[in-house]
């Protein structure tokens, strides 16, 4: 494991490894120990989109490990590409530092990087994927069910770089997934027919909502209105009508369903603030995995 672009690279046993991992680093450092695997290390983190979770969750793993994290603004190198070819950037970095961690509109962008740097990538975040984040949710999973395999999720909304990374992870760690979304924002038809070919009816698409939640184990949402797609505001507002999670919704599913959103929420919009709130929902543990399995994913790509 050299770079950690898109769970599609990684086998089970590579990615079950990982959340092991996580598992493991996470009774550590609550327990009160320590693992300064990454002492004198330096990470650089490059942001062409801003971010709450990722940006503390990395420089507070990389801290925890005794590293030291870089935040690199998009103004800082005049926008990532733009001012200079993404491989002149990761060729100079190189010289610098021990990884890279970056959260980029384009997926093209961390291929580029990873493909001309000599040191580690990660992906934090690109309109096609979001492995960080479906890892956090599974080990999520995993701690509250005491399983993964023949978990069933419900994302419900937009078919996003989020619902494309939890249908990798569904397909290689024996899960299931349905997407329920309105015409026009479905999950893209290439990455179901690819997971599928991993694990026969892996993933499913549907516009019924009630149908996707009533054997789910997890319902899963996020925001409608991505980063870039502001001015499409009110006509996806319109568009997804219907397709809150709200207490209606929960009360189609099985009593023991966990509810999942990766943050920001936008209470109202695409979840309900009671639904936010209920005992039901894990969207806080999902928030601090974020670190526990970063915490691992560096020390596993670093150390």
């Amino acid at each position: 494991m050299e770079d950690f672009l898109a769970i599609s690279d990684f086998s089970s046993d590579e990615l079950t490894n990982l959340l092991e991992e996580s598992r493991s680093l996470k009774n550590l450092y609550k327990s009160g120990q320590r693992d300064l695997c990454l002492t004198g290390k330096n990470l650089a983190m490059l942001f062409e989109k801003p971010s709450l979770r990722t940006r503390l969750s990395f420089q507070v793993a990389m801290t925890d490990l005794g590293g030291s994290p870089i935040y690199v603004k998009p103004e800082d190198i005049g926008g990532i590409g733009k001012r200079e070819p993404v491989k002149d950037i990761a060729r100079v970095l190189s010289r610098y530092v021990d990884g890279i961690m970056a959260r980029t509109f384009e997926h093209s962008t961390v291929i580029d990087l990873a493909k001309y740097a000599d040191v580690p990538v990660i992906n934090a975040l690109t309109d096609w994927s979001h492995p960080c984040q479906a890892m956090a949710d599974v080990l999520t999973i995993w701690e509250h069910f005491e399983r993964i395999d023949g978990i069933k999720i419900a994302f419900i909304g937009d078919g996003n770089n989020v619902a494309r990374s939890l249908a990798f992870a569904a397909c290689k760690l024996g899960m299931k997934l349905v997407v329920a979304s309105p015409a026009g924002y479905e999950l893209d038809a290439e990455s179901i027919e690819r997971v599928n070919s991993v694990a026969a009816d892996c993933v499913t698409q549907t516009s019924d909502p009630k149908a996707a939640v009533a054997d789910a184990d997890v319902i899963y949402t996020d925001t409608w209105v991505s980063m870039g797609q502001e001015d499409e505001k009110e006509k996806r507002r319109r568009e997804f009508a219907g397709f809150e999670v709200n207490s209606d919704l929960v009360a189609a599913a099985p009593g023991h369903v966990k509810i999942m959103h990766c943050l920001p929420a936008y209470r109202g919009f695409e979840i309900s603030d009671d639904v936010t709130e209920s005992p039901n929902s894990i969207i806080f543990d999902q928030a601090e995995n974020r670190l526990h399995f970063q915490r691992a994913l560096l020390r596993k790509l670093m150390s």
